[in-house]
């Protein structure tokens, strides 16, 4: 943790990203700023696909489209349940800043549909300027929902030669992916 307090207004979290640094928190507490270290990354080229996932790649069982249900995708981030976790840091302060952020072009959702419903996805900022997406949460309500939504962003993003997902934090999701912890020096060093 790097501070305590302030505002989410666009221009602070559009600064704090540019260093490195994200807000995690809870409702009743002040703002909380983050820049871990290590840092979990995936390099978009570098996403781990296992044979199982590839087939249900091929079945077009699901549908991904890009920032067409962006708030639905936060909302659903935030009432999904975690195992071993209480409550959620997507505040209703956080649902409108980033909402904001979206407006401008810079927050983005990617969407996992079956059958016409929504059923996994994630969000995150999308620094075009570093070539970096800062992914911030990911849902699923079906399995390999959310799966398909990171492959699908990192297969887009490998087109555009983007460097890094930042996925800010180690979970076992995140390395079964090919996700890899990185110092906090090496990862601002993208951000350069």
């Amino acid at each position: 943790m790097l501070a305590v307090g302030a505002d989410l207004s666009v221009n602070r979290l559009l600064d704090a990203y540019s260093k490195g640094i994200f807000p995690w928190y809870n409702d009743g507490q002040p703002v909380l700023w983050w820049s871990p270290d290590p840092r979990m990354v995936l390099k978009p080229q570098q996403i781990y696909i296992s044979k199982s996932m590839r087939k249900v790649l091929r079945s077009n069982l699901f549908e991904v489209t890009y920032n067409t249900a962006f708030i639905d995708v936060m909302l659903n981030c935030k009432r999904i349940k975690r195992e071993g976790q209480v409550g959620t840091w997507i505040t209703n302060e956080m649902l409108e800043a980033y909402q904001k952020l979206h407006l401008l072009g810079v927050a983005e959702s990617i969407e996992v549909w079956q059958n016409g419903q929504l059923v996994g996805g994630l969000y995150g900022l999308n620094l075009k300027d570093k070539r970096v997406f800062c992914g911030e949460s990911m849902f699923a309500k079906v399995s390999n929902a959310s799966k398909i939504a990171l492959i699908s962003l990192a297969q887009k993003l490998e087109l555009l030669n983007y460097k890094l997902i930042d996925c800010q934090v180690y979970t076992e999701h995140l390395d079964s992916m090919g996700a890899l912890e990185i110092s906090r020096a090496e990862f601002l060093s993208y951000l350069q």
